[in-house]
């Protein structure tokens, strides 16, 4: 994971400007997996994406969804 991301992130997180889309390695940063996971996830479904133009993004509430119905699996389970 690149410096450059993670700064990006955390500047958005304390500049109170919420991005509307994350793209894939800002979201797999946000689930703490790697990119390739995280594609793994988009793949499958599991986590929403969409493409603007040639470019993969997630919604901003994508990854708090996803970790949402996988805690409500387990619980299930």
């Amino acid at each position: 994971m690149g410096t450059a991301i993670v700064d990006a992130v955390r500047t958005a997180e304390t500049s109170g400007l919420a991005p509307v889309l994350l793209t894939v390695e800002e979201a797999a940063y946000c689930l703490r997996v790697g990119r390739t996971t995280c594609f793994a996830l988009i793949r499958t479904g599991e986590l929403e994406s969409l493409m603007v133009g040639g470019l993969r993004r997630v919604p901003a509430d994508a990854p708090a969804a996803y970790l949402a119905r996988r805690r409500a699996e387990q619980q299930t389970a």
